[in-house]
Protein backbone atom coordinates (compact mmCIF):
# COMPACT_ATOMS: atom_id res chain seq x y z
CA UNK A 1 0.00 0.00 0.00
CA UNK A 2 1.55 3.00 -1.08
CA UNK A 3 1.93 6.27 1.62
CA UNK A 4 -0.93 8.42 1.54
CA UNK A 5 0.02 12.22 0.52
CA UNK A 6 1.03 14.90 3.33
CA UNK A 7 1.16 18.62 4.20
CA UNK A 8 2.48 20.07 6.95
CA UNK A 9 0.58 22.40 9.01
CA UNK A 10 1.51 25.14 11.21
CA UNK A 11 -0.58 28.39 9.92
CA UNK A 12 -4.39 28.09 11.62
CA UNK A 13 -5.40 30.31 8.41
CA UNK A 14 -4.25 27.48 6.05
CA UNK A 15 -5.73 24.28 8.31
CA UNK A 16 -9.20 25.89 8.13
CA UNK A 17 -8.66 26.04 4.54
CA UNK A 18 -7.50 22.36 4.04
CA UNK A 19 -9.92 20.90 6.11
CA UNK A 20 -13.70 20.10 3.99
CA UNK A 21 -16.69 21.13 5.22
CA UNK A 22 -17.98 18.92 7.62
CA UNK A 23 -16.48 15.54 6.36
CA UNK A 24 -18.39 12.06 7.80
CA UNK A 25 -15.32 10.95 9.37
CA UNK A 26 -11.79 11.63 9.75
CA UNK A 27 -8.95 9.17 11.11
CA UNK A 28 -6.95 11.40 14.19
CA UNK A 29 -4.06 10.73 16.58
CA UNK A 30 -1.29 12.93 18.07
CA UNK A 31 1.76 12.28 18.91
CA UNK A 32 2.24 13.85 23.17
CA UNK A 33 5.11 13.95 25.74
CA UNK A 34 4.10 13.24 29.20
CA UNK A 35 6.72 13.02 31.46
CA UNK A 36 7.37 15.56 33.58
CA UNK A 37 4.27 17.31 33.29
CA UNK A 38 0.88 16.07 34.62
CA UNK A 39 -1.10 16.98 31.35
CA UNK A 40 0.01 15.51 28.16
CA UNK A 41 2.15 18.31 25.77
CA UNK A 42 0.49 18.37 22.50
CA UNK A 43 3.20 17.91 19.78
CA UNK A 44 1.18 16.69 16.44
CA UNK A 45 -1.74 16.32 15.52
CA UNK A 46 -2.31 13.58 12.25
CA UNK A 47 -5.21 14.33 10.42
CA UNK A 48 -6.53 11.80 7.93
CA UNK A 49 -9.47 13.11 4.84
CA UNK A 50 -10.50 11.41 2.62
CA UNK A 51 -10.78 13.19 -1.14
CA UNK A 52 -10.94 12.88 -4.78
CA UNK A 53 -7.51 11.59 -4.62
CA UNK A 54 -7.44 9.19 -2.48
CA UNK A 55 -6.19 9.69 1.59
CA UNK A 56 -4.30 13.22 2.63
CA UNK A 57 -2.85 13.39 5.97
CA UNK A 58 -2.40 16.70 7.26
CA UNK A 59 0.49 16.93 9.81
CA UNK A 60 -0.48 20.06 12.37
CA UNK A 61 2.02 21.58 14.28
CA UNK A 62 -0.13 22.09 17.83
CA UNK A 63 2.68 24.63 18.72
CA UNK A 64 2.27 27.02 16.33
CA UNK A 65 0.09 29.85 17.84
CA UNK A 66 -3.50 29.93 16.78
CA UNK A 67 -3.58 26.27 15.62
CA UNK A 68 -5.61 24.62 19.08
CA UNK A 69 -8.17 27.41 18.62
CA UNK A 70 -8.40 26.39 15.07
CA UNK A 71 -8.43 22.61 15.48
CA UNK A 72 -11.56 22.96 18.11
CA UNK A 73 -14.87 23.54 15.75
CA UNK A 74 -13.61 20.44 13.62
CA UNK A 75 -13.30 18.25 17.11
CA UNK A 76 -16.51 19.77 18.73
CA UNK A 77 -18.31 18.72 15.47
CA UNK A 78 -21.03 16.25 16.22
CA UNK A 79 -21.26 15.78 12.68
CA UNK A 80 -18.10 14.40 12.05
CA UNK A 81 -17.03 10.64 13.14
CA UNK A 82 -13.05 10.88 14.95
CA UNK A 83 -12.03 7.40 13.99
CA UNK A 84 -8.94 6.80 16.65
CA UNK A 85 -7.22 4.05 18.66
CA UNK A 86 -6.42 3.27 22.08
CA UNK A 87 -7.89 7.42 22.11
CA UNK A 88 -7.85 7.73 26.28
CA UNK A 89 -4.87 9.77 26.58
CA UNK A 90 -5.07 11.65 22.96
CA UNK A 91 -8.39 12.46 24.42
CA UNK A 92 -7.12 14.48 27.58
CA UNK A 93 -4.18 16.33 25.80
CA UNK A 94 -6.93 17.58 23.29
CA UNK A 95 -8.99 18.60 26.02
CA UNK A 96 -6.03 20.58 27.79
CA UNK A 97 -4.76 22.24 24.53
CA UNK A 98 -8.04 22.83 22.79
CA UNK A 99 -10.67 22.96 25.09
CA UNK A 100 -12.81 20.08 22.90
CA UNK A 101 -12.56 16.51 22.77
CA UNK A 102 -12.75 14.36 19.85
CA UNK A 103 -16.45 13.71 19.92
CA UNK A 104 -18.47 11.43 17.80
CA UNK A 105 -15.52 8.90 18.90
CA UNK A 106 -15.23 5.30 17.08
CA UNK A 107 -12.31 4.00 18.69
CA UNK A 108 -10.92 1.05 16.66
CA UNK A 109 -9.05 -1.09 20.18
CA UNK A 110 -12.40 -0.75 21.52
CA UNK A 111 -14.10 -1.83 18.42
CA UNK A 112 -11.38 -4.73 18.14
CA UNK A 113 -12.63 -5.85 21.34
CA UNK A 114 -16.10 -5.63 21.07
CA UNK A 115 -15.88 -7.31 17.49
CA UNK A 116 -14.44 -10.34 19.22
CA UNK A 117 -11.15 -9.60 17.06
CA UNK A 118 -8.70 -9.53 20.07
CA UNK A 119 -8.76 -6.87 23.64
CA UNK A 120 -6.42 -4.79 24.12
CA UNK A 121 -4.15 -4.91 20.44
CA UNK A 122 -1.82 -2.29 19.61
CA UNK A 123 -2.46 -0.58 15.95
CA UNK A 124 0.56 -1.92 14.42
CA UNK A 125 -0.87 -5.52 15.16
CA UNK A 126 -4.65 -4.67 14.59
CA UNK A 127 -3.64 -3.44 11.47
CA UNK A 128 -1.47 -6.76 10.37
CA UNK A 129 -4.11 -8.87 11.65
CA UNK A 130 -7.02 -7.18 10.18
CA UNK A 131 -5.80 -5.67 6.96
CA UNK A 132 -2.42 -8.29 6.25
CA UNK A 133 -0.40 -4.58 6.13
CA UNK A 134 3.01 -4.66 8.44
CA UNK A 135 3.92 -1.01 9.85
CA UNK A 136 7.48 -0.51 11.03
CA UNK A 137 8.17 -0.27 14.23
CA UNK A 138 9.90 2.79 15.93
CA UNK A 139 9.49 6.54 17.22
CA UNK A 140 7.16 5.99 20.19
CA UNK A 141 9.58 7.25 22.25
CA UNK A 142 10.85 10.03 20.01
CA UNK A 143 11.25 13.64 21.52
CA UNK A 144 8.37 14.98 19.17
CA UNK A 145 8.52 18.50 20.66
CA UNK A 146 11.89 18.92 18.47
CA UNK A 147 11.53 21.11 15.13
CA UNK A 148 12.00 19.82 12.57
CA UNK A 149 10.81 16.58 12.46
CA UNK A 150 12.77 13.70 11.01
CA UNK A 151 11.70 12.39 7.84
CA UNK A 152 11.77 8.48 9.77
CA UNK A 153 8.95 10.30 12.56
CA UNK A 154 6.79 11.94 9.36
CA UNK A 155 6.74 8.42 8.49
CA UNK A 156 5.43 6.98 11.60
CA UNK A 157 2.92 9.88 12.31
CA UNK A 158 1.29 9.46 8.66
CA UNK A 159 1.02 5.59 9.22
CA UNK A 160 -1.24 5.80 12.47
CA UNK A 161 -3.40 7.25 10.61
CA UNK A 162 -3.49 6.06 7.12
CA UNK A 163 -5.23 2.56 7.93
CA UNK A 164 -7.70 4.35 10.06
CA UNK A 165 -10.29 4.54 7.49
CA UNK A 166 -10.18 0.54 6.60
CA UNK A 167 -10.01 -0.52 9.80
CA UNK A 168 -13.03 1.35 10.48
CA UNK A 169 -14.98 0.09 7.53
CA UNK A 170 -14.33 -3.29 8.39
CA UNK A 171 -14.48 -3.30 12.18
CA UNK A 172 -17.88 -1.44 11.82
CA UNK A 173 -18.99 -4.20 9.65
CA UNK A 174 -18.24 -6.83 12.08
CA UNK A 175 -19.98 -4.91 14.76
CA UNK A 176 -23.20 -4.14 12.46
CA UNK A 177 -23.39 -7.99 11.42
CA UNK A 178 -23.22 -8.87 15.67
CA UNK A 179 -25.63 -5.89 15.78
CA UNK A 180 -23.05 -4.26 18.27
CA UNK A 181 -22.90 -1.01 17.11
CA UNK A 182 -24.44 0.37 20.16
CA UNK A 183 -22.16 -1.16 22.66
CA UNK A 184 -19.53 0.72 20.79
CA UNK A 185 -21.37 4.20 20.90
CA UNK A 186 -21.66 3.59 25.05
CA UNK A 187 -17.59 2.69 25.66
CA UNK A 188 -16.89 5.56 23.47
CA UNK A 189 -19.22 7.89 25.21
CA UNK A 190 -17.85 6.95 28.15
CA UNK A 191 -14.36 7.26 27.61
CA UNK A 192 -14.76 10.85 26.30
CA UNK A 193 -16.76 12.00 29.01
CA UNK A 194 -14.05 10.36 31.55
CA UNK A 195 -11.24 12.10 29.63
CA UNK A 196 -13.33 15.25 30.76
CA UNK A 197 -12.83 15.07 33.57
CA UNK A 198 -10.79 17.76 35.30
CA UNK A 199 -11.85 17.23 38.92
CA UNK A 200 -10.02 13.90 39.10
CA UNK A 201 -11.61 10.72 40.92
CA UNK A 202 -13.90 11.98 43.77
CA UNK A 203 -12.65 9.02 46.27
CA UNK A 204 -9.23 8.57 45.04
CA UNK A 205 -7.73 6.75 48.47
CA UNK A 206 -9.94 3.79 47.42
CA UNK A 207 -7.41 2.93 43.94
CA UNK A 208 -4.76 1.89 45.82
CA UNK A 209 -4.70 -0.94 47.90
CA UNK A 210 -2.57 0.28 50.63
CA UNK A 211 -5.33 2.41 51.70
CA UNK A 212 -7.88 -0.46 51.92
CA UNK A 213 -6.34 -1.51 55.10
CA UNK A 214 -6.71 1.66 57.54
CA UNK A 215 -8.56 2.48 60.21
CA UNK A 216 -11.75 5.08 59.58
CA UNK A 217 -9.92 8.09 60.12
CA UNK A 218 -6.66 7.28 58.60
CA UNK A 219 -8.64 6.73 55.64
CA UNK A 220 -10.21 10.35 55.77
CA UNK A 221 -6.86 11.90 55.93
CA UNK A 222 -5.72 9.77 52.68
CA UNK A 223 -8.77 11.20 50.84
CA UNK A 224 -7.85 14.49 51.71
CA UNK A 225 -4.14 14.37 51.15
CA UNK A 226 -4.82 12.36 47.45
CA UNK A 227 -7.70 15.21 46.52
CA UNK A 228 -5.09 18.15 47.48
CA UNK A 229 -2.44 16.20 45.44
CA UNK A 230 -4.81 15.93 42.36
CA UNK A 231 -5.76 19.88 42.36
CA UNK A 232 -2.29 20.67 42.89
CA UNK A 233 -1.02 18.59 40.03
CA UNK A 234 -3.28 20.06 37.77
CA UNK A 235 -3.01 23.25 38.50
CA UNK A 236 1.11 22.92 38.91
CA UNK A 237 1.22 20.57 35.53
CA UNK A 238 3.65 18.62 37.53
CA UNK A 239 3.34 14.47 38.21
CA UNK A 240 1.24 13.50 40.84
CA UNK A 241 4.55 11.57 42.03
CA UNK A 242 6.57 14.27 41.76
CA UNK A 243 3.97 16.07 44.86
CA UNK A 244 3.49 13.34 47.12
CA UNK A 245 3.81 9.65 46.23
CA UNK A 246 1.66 7.25 47.10
CA UNK A 247 4.10 5.47 50.14
CA UNK A 248 4.48 8.90 51.96
CA UNK A 249 0.75 9.90 51.92
CA UNK A 250 -0.43 6.44 53.34
CA UNK A 251 2.32 6.79 56.18
CA UNK A 252 0.81 10.21 56.84
CA UNK A 253 -2.53 9.47 56.82
CA UNK A 254 -1.69 5.88 59.21
CA UNK A 255 0.07 8.00 61.78
CA UNK A 256 -0.30 11.61 61.52
CA UNK A 257 2.31 13.96 62.90
CA UNK A 258 1.58 16.09 65.63
CA UNK A 259 1.86 19.67 64.56
CA UNK A 260 4.15 20.92 61.52
CA UNK A 261 6.97 21.04 63.33
CA UNK A 262 6.75 16.94 63.28
CA UNK A 263 5.52 17.00 59.87
CA UNK A 264 8.59 18.78 58.63
CA UNK A 265 10.74 16.65 60.70
CA UNK A 266 8.84 13.59 58.69
CA UNK A 267 9.44 15.70 55.15
CA UNK A 268 12.92 15.55 55.88
CA UNK A 269 13.98 12.34 56.52
CA UNK A 270 11.94 11.01 53.10
CA UNK A 271 14.11 11.51 50.35
CA UNK A 272 11.23 12.15 47.86
CA UNK A 273 9.09 14.96 50.43
CA UNK A 274 7.71 18.06 48.74
CA UNK A 275 9.53 20.17 52.07
CA UNK A 276 8.64 23.57 50.50
CA UNK A 277 4.99 22.70 50.93
CA UNK A 278 4.88 21.32 54.98
CA UNK A 279 2.29 24.06 55.61
CA UNK A 280 0.05 23.14 52.45
CA UNK A 281 0.40 20.05 53.31
CA UNK A 282 -0.52 19.93 57.16
CA UNK A 283 -3.44 22.13 55.86
CA UNK A 284 -4.79 19.36 53.91
CA UNK A 285 -3.97 16.79 56.11
CA UNK A 286 -6.15 18.63 59.09
CA UNK A 287 -8.86 20.02 56.79
CA UNK A 288 -11.95 17.79 56.81
CA UNK A 289 -13.80 17.75 52.99
CA UNK A 290 -16.91 19.46 52.81
CA UNK A 291 -18.50 16.06 51.01
CA UNK A 292 -15.96 13.68 53.84
CA UNK A 293 -19.36 12.55 55.38
CA UNK A 294 -20.32 10.84 52.57
CA UNK A 295 -17.12 8.96 51.90
CA UNK A 296 -17.30 5.54 51.80
CA UNK A 297 -15.47 3.43 54.06
CA UNK A 298 -13.47 -0.05 53.53
CA UNK A 299 -14.00 -2.48 56.01
CA UNK A 300 -10.42 -3.65 55.27
CA UNK A 301 -11.27 -7.32 54.84
CA UNK A 302 -10.24 -9.57 51.60
CA UNK A 303 -13.08 -9.96 49.35
CA UNK A 304 -14.53 -13.63 49.25
CA UNK A 305 -12.18 -15.33 47.13
CA UNK A 306 -15.07 -18.11 46.37
CA UNK A 307 -17.93 -16.03 46.05
CA UNK A 308 -15.57 -13.80 43.63
CA UNK A 309 -14.10 -16.73 41.66
CA UNK A 310 -18.06 -17.92 41.21
CA UNK A 311 -18.69 -14.68 39.49
CA UNK A 312 -15.37 -14.35 37.13
CA UNK A 313 -16.21 -17.73 35.72
CA UNK A 314 -19.85 -16.48 35.06
CA UNK A 315 -18.30 -13.72 33.38
CA UNK A 316 -15.91 -16.13 31.21
CA UNK A 317 -18.92 -18.52 30.29
CA UNK A 318 -20.79 -15.26 29.07
CA UNK A 319 -17.89 -14.34 27.40
CA UNK A 320 -17.33 -17.49 25.51
CA UNK A 321 -21.02 -17.89 24.70
CA UNK A 322 -20.85 -14.28 22.94
CA UNK A 323 -17.33 -14.54 21.58
CA UNK A 324 -16.00 -11.38 23.49
CA UNK A 325 -11.96 -12.15 24.85
CA UNK A 326 -11.10 -12.14 28.50
CA UNK A 327 -12.07 -9.29 29.96
CA UNK A 328 -13.98 -6.92 28.10
CA UNK A 329 -17.50 -8.07 29.55
CA UNK A 330 -16.09 -7.25 33.40
CA UNK A 331 -13.09 -6.38 35.67
CA UNK A 332 -11.69 -7.96 38.56
CA UNK A 333 -12.36 -4.02 40.22
CA UNK A 334 -15.71 -4.05 38.67
CA UNK A 335 -16.71 -7.41 40.17
CA UNK A 336 -15.21 -7.08 43.43
CA UNK A 337 -17.83 -3.62 43.85
CA UNK A 338 -20.30 -5.42 42.70
CA UNK A 339 -19.67 -8.36 45.34
CA UNK A 340 -20.20 -5.40 47.76
CA UNK A 341 -22.95 -4.26 47.23
CA UNK A 342 -22.17 -1.43 44.35
CA UNK A 343 -25.25 -0.58 42.17
CA UNK A 344 -23.85 -2.16 38.67
CA UNK A 345 -20.84 0.51 39.22
CA UNK A 346 -19.18 2.13 36.29
CA UNK A 347 -19.28 0.35 32.85
CA UNK A 348 -21.39 -2.47 33.81
CA UNK A 349 -24.42 -0.15 34.57
CA UNK A 350 -25.07 -0.01 30.66
CA UNK A 351 -24.96 -2.79 27.91
CA UNK A 352 -22.86 -5.07 30.31
CA UNK A 353 -25.57 -4.93 32.65
CA UNK A 354 -28.00 -6.76 30.03
CA UNK A 355 -25.53 -9.75 29.02
CA UNK A 356 -24.70 -10.28 32.80
CA UNK A 357 -27.64 -9.48 35.62
CA UNK A 358 -29.07 -12.84 33.80
CA UNK A 359 -26.22 -15.55 35.26
CA UNK A 360 -24.85 -12.77 38.08
CA UNK A 361 -28.08 -12.00 40.02
CA UNK A 362 -28.55 -15.16 41.50
CA UNK A 363 -25.01 -15.20 42.64
CA UNK A 364 -25.03 -12.08 44.12
CA UNK A 365 -28.79 -12.93 45.83
CA UNK A 366 -26.97 -15.88 47.29
CA UNK A 367 -24.13 -13.86 48.65
CA UNK A 368 -24.16 -14.18 52.50
CA UNK A 369 -26.06 -16.60 52.57
CA UNK A 370 -24.94 -19.41 54.82
CA UNK A 371 -23.53 -22.11 53.26
CA UNK A 372 -25.18 -25.67 52.97
CA UNK A 373 -24.46 -27.69 56.34
CA UNK A 374 -23.97 -24.75 58.85
CA UNK A 375 -26.33 -22.69 60.97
Amino acid sequence: MSSPNSSWIDDPAILRARLPDAPCRIGLDTEFIRERTFWPQLALVQIAIEGTNGIEVLLVDPLAPGIAEALRPMLADPAILKIMHSASEDLVAFGHACGAAPTPLFDTQIAAALSGTGAGMGYQRLVQETLGVALAKGETRSDWLRRPLSATQLEYAIDDVAHLFALHDVLAGKLDALERADWLIEDCARLVATAGNMEGERWPQLGGRAGLFLDADAQRRLARLLRWRETYARATDRPRSWILDNELATLLARDPPADTTSLQQRLDAHPKAPRKLTSVIWQALTTELPDEAEMPLSSGEEPDRKQLKRLQQAVAERSAQIGLPDGVLASRKWLEALAEGADWPGALSGWRRGQLEPSLAPLLDRAGEPAAGTV
